[in-house]
């Protein structure tokens, strides 16, 4: 027996078992005509499946059949065994129906085990088909990302409301049109649906429309039983105005990281100590100057007073030399006795001189071969060690103490003083070739006092270095931070880091104002209270004016007595301001 199979022609396919009428007559081949006859007018059919008793189909059997037997006057009671149909295109297997219009008469529905299922009625299937195609329309139609549906040759099928919205393109424009077509005619800039009719694998891509949208659409294949891909689903989601953000994202970033990567390379090629801590432009300006020479051996002479930062400048010019990754050699000049300097700066063989080491010891300058040696405060070096250090600076070689072999070397010589050297030299305390040997580069950093934009910057640095290491949070109120301004700083960087250190060290609180600065610090300058422009604290003012009242009775009388009497107060109140002030601190 030979059974129909029905093509897709149309998406609207759906399983046979979706349409078929299960509740049916059932007759066997030994049933009557009478009885046959009874269901045809009881139920609204034109056949009836006939089974065995296997329950196996072996045939059908029709209302026309059963109108031409009534026609030859056949007994009622005959078997229908005899006028059963064997027409195969009245049986359907269970499969999927893809063009109703090609189904014209009710069919039989059996299985793969030739059982029957039911009955296919053409009328119902169609009005099944369109009430699940109309509810799929409205899925389609209701989805807020567009939907665009092809066969398996990129014909286009359907389109959502959604797309037209998202692209801009009416889907009268499109439907039924290839794929290939709408990308040749410019309505999209490529297609995802032939990307997955290429490759059978679902795709994303980012589309572009005629209209200038763009959008991310997803392509996912759709197969059949023989593995054929039948049609091809697309996700559309609106990314136009998210790209738009993206980019301008993207430019903004890379703008950014422009400027940050000029402004960090500024810093880290004028900056790269921990140490080193410069905002203001004049220091910022000297290190450009440093870094410039840093590149050439060239001798720099490093001016400046105590204080100001010398050395670390000296290691910033070490560090962005050819050198860096050599030793950095300190010596300070002034802190080693005469009679060991030459041994210290130039080594001594074994058996040199009494005390000495048995192996012999090398000097700072065969320490620093390769490197570069500072020498600190180079103006206190005696005229004799002068000589030396000029033959180094001319010959790059030296001989140890109580040796003869001459030792070469490869070093770079960094030099600082806070002294005045070409004074040195008129007055005969320096030799004036070493003075030009040293002074190849002479670079002067600039006191605190004339790099204010530093002492914020430095104070921050020093209070968050003591913050960290003590788990503290303090730090500097403006009016403390007013007066670290306006102060002179002899001492230079080295004072204020002390400065830092002892306020941090002697605050109750984590805010720390104007009077737990010191009093040099606070007080300036001795200031006529009422007829100065200062404005300072009320309280302050009131303190200053008992102070130095207290001081001068005090002193004039030499008595609590007498001195409390001129005041006008009691002595005990004499006794207990006094006291309170010398516990400050205030009373000097």
């Amino acid at each position: 027996m030979t059974f129909v199979y029905i093509r897709m022609k149309r998406v609207e396919n759906m399983k046979v078992c979706q349409c078929i009428k299960t509740n049916i007559p059932i007759l066997t081949k030994e049933d009557s005509v009478g009885t046959a006859i009874d269901y045809f007018l009881k139920e609204d059919i034109d056949l009836i499946p006939v089974i065995n008793q296997d329950k196996k189909l072996i045939g059908v059997l029709t209302k026309n059949h059963m109108l031409r037997y009534i026609k030859s006057q056949i007994s009622m009671n005959m078997s229908i065994d005899k006028i059963v149909s064997k027409e195969s295109e009245l049986i359907i297997k269970q499969r999927e129906i893809t063009n109703v219009n090609e189904i014209s008469t009710n069919l039989i529905v059996i299985d793969d085990n030739n059982e029957v299922l039911g009955l296919l009625n053409p009328k119902e299937t169609i009005s099944k088909i369109q009430q699940l195609t109309k509810k799929l329309d409205a899925v389609i139609e209701s989805s807020y990302d567009g939907i665009y549906i092809t066969d398996g040759e990129a014909n286009t099928l359907r389109i959502n409301k959604s797309y037209e919205r998202i692209t801009g393109v009416r889907r009268e424009e499109m439907l039924d049109n290839n794929m290939v077509d709408l990308v040749e005619d410019g309505y999209i800039s490529e297609s995802a649906t032939m990307e997955v009719l290429k490759t059978g694998k679902t795709t994303t891509l980012e589309q572009k429309f005629k209209t200038g949208k763009k959008a991310l659409v997803t392509s996912t294949p759709i197969y059949d039983d023989n593995n054929n891909i039948i049609m091809v689903v697309t996700n559309v989601r609106d990314v136009t105005e998210l790209v738009k953000l993206n980019e301008q994202l993207l430019k903004n970033k890379e703008l950014a990281q422009k400027y940050f990567s000029e402004i960090e390379e500024m810093r880290l090629q004028l900056i790269d100590d921990f140490d080193l801590i410069a905002k203001d432009e004049k220091m910022l300006d000297t290190l450009k100057i440093c870094k410039r020479v840093a590149k050439v051996d060239t001798t720099v002479l490093l001016l400046g007073e105590t204080g100001v930062g010398k050395e670390e400048v000296a290691k910033y010019i070490h560090k962005n030399s050819n050198r860096c990754e050599n030793q950095f050699i300190k010596v300070n000049c002034g802190a080693i006795p005469d009679n060991l300097i030459e041994s210290e700066l130039f080594g001594y063989e074994k058996g040199a001189f009494t005390g000495a080491v048995k192996e012999g010891k090398m000097g700072m300058f065969e320490i620093a071969d390769g490197g570069t040696i500072f020498l600190d405060e180079v103006g206190e070096l005696p005229l004799k060690m002068q000589v030396k250090l000029l033959r180094v600076l001319q010959e790059q070689e030296f001989t140890r103490v109580g040796g003869t072999i001459p030792i070469k070397i490869n070093v770079r010589i960094l030099a600082a003083t806070n002294r005045n050297l070409e004074e040195m030299v008129k007055d005969g305390v320096f030799r004036e070739d070493l003075y030009y040997r040293l002074s190849v580069i002479p670079i002067t950093i600039l006191p605190l006092r004339e790099r204010k934009k530093d002492i914020f910057t430095l104070g921050e640095y020093f209070l968050k270095g003591l913050n960290e290491k003590y788990n503290s949070n303090k730090f500097l109120d403006n009016d403390a931070i007013k007066c670290l301004f306006e102060y002179n700083w002899p001492g230079n960087v080295r004072e204020l880091k002390n400065i830092v250190e002892r306020v941090f060290v002697m605050s109750y609180k984590d805010k720390i104002g104007e009077n737990d600065l010191p009093n040099n610090i606070r007080n300036i300058k001795e200031v006529d209270i009422l007829n100065s422009d200062r404005i300072i604290h009320l309280k302050d003012a009131v303190a200053k004016v008992e102070i130095d009242l207290i001081k001068k009775s005090f002193d004039k009388y030499k008595n609590v007595r007498d001195a409390s009497k001129a005041l006008g107060v009691d002595a005990s109140t004499f006794v207990r301001k006094r006291k309170k002030y010398i516990e400050m601190g205030k009373y000097e």
